[in-house]
């Protein structure tokens, strides 16, 4: 279990959406969060003038899952958010953090840039706009604990200022389920399945080669009892073709969308055409997979219990 932990967050405007100044008791350490529209006042603060680390977050466009992100660190703030204000039009918002006590020098941002890209690739929850890997500085070992400390303050605000992309997914169900034909049979018509439509080039690259399936919008009250996936492959096909169990289901994104694992690989099934019914599957529908297996056609998997 995690430590509890007390926050304080100043809104020196009163706009709660404007810029907030957040920090804790015992660390010498301060976040500044604001909005890109904000930075032509922010940029006038003292802490811009300070040795640095900043995230800048957004969206390439409109319809991605996965926010943008630029990890930087800089002797003197000002100047380098400055500079991507006028050539990085993706952000929308951007975090600060600086020392209260100006005890971060330029090896120690150095090396928590080099921390936060790293565990920003390594969590797979965003997009990043860093052109290439930061290296590992050289840090005595004392300096690295204090260094790895204000990292772990970082790591713990950034949720509360609504960025997670550097959490390790944490499954919210998980329900380890196995094939459906080969293992324990499911019983009765309790809605265990969700259907997803998928476009040929992700349901290949992704629904079979990854074994997994994401953003997702499922309703949370199904959460705890998905145990099965399958998949509606789009025109040309127009059927579902292909089921697996589900092992877990993650957050995925910043947008309340979601991850489900695959505890098997994707098996044949069908296909189910969409038979007699118009129109076409435009998002996720639920069922049960004994409905799924005697179906002959989609208007089967989906009529009411």
């Amino acid at each position: 279990m995690a430590d509890p932990f007390t926050i304080r967050i100043y809104v020196p405007g009163g706009d709660p959406e404007g810029l907030r100044l957040i920090d804790r008791m015992n660390w010498t350490g301060l976040g500044l969060v604001f909005r890109r529209s904000d930075w032509p006042e922010v940029r006038r603060r003292d802490e811009m003038q300070q040795t640095g680390i900043y995230v800048l977050v957004g969206y390439r466009n409109a319809d991605d899952d996965l926010s943008t992100l630029y990890i930087g660190q800089a002797d003197g703030i000002k100047a380098r958010i400055d500079a991507h204000h006028k050539d990085k039009e993706f952000w929308h918002w951007a975090a600060v953090f600086v020392s209260t006590s100006l005890g971060l020098n330029r090896a120690h941002v150095t090396w928590l840039e080099y921390a936060l890209v790293k565990r920003a690739a390594d969590t797979m929850g965003c997009r990043l706009d860093n052109g290439n890997a930061p290296q590992e500085p050289a840090l005595t070992e004392a300096e690295k604990a204090d260094t790895q400390g204000f990292m772990k303050e970082i790591l713990q605000i950034l949720p509360l200022a609504g960025l997670r992309a550097f959490e390790i997914p944490k499954a919210v169900a998980a329900p380890l389920a196995s094939d459906p034909l080969t293992g324990t049979k499911p019983s009765g018509r309790e809605r265990d399945t969700i259907i997803v439509p998928a476009k040929k080039d992700g349901f290949e690259e992704i629904f079979l080669g990854e074994d997994c399936w994401y953003a997702i919008r499922i309703a949370g009250g199904m959460l705890d009892k998905i145990k099965y996936i399958a998949a509606y492959q789009t025109k040309p096909v127009s059927a579902i073709t292909h089921y697996a169990p589900v092992s877990r289901i993650e957050p995925y994104g910043e947008g309340g969308k979601y991850k489900v694992v695959f505890s098997d690989s994707a098996k044949p099934i069908g296909p189910i055409p969409y038979g007699d019914a118009r129109g076409a599957m435009q998002g996720p529908s639920y069922t049960s997979f004994a409905r799924l297996q005697n179906a002959r056609k989609l208007t089967d998997v989906l009529g009411t219990n």
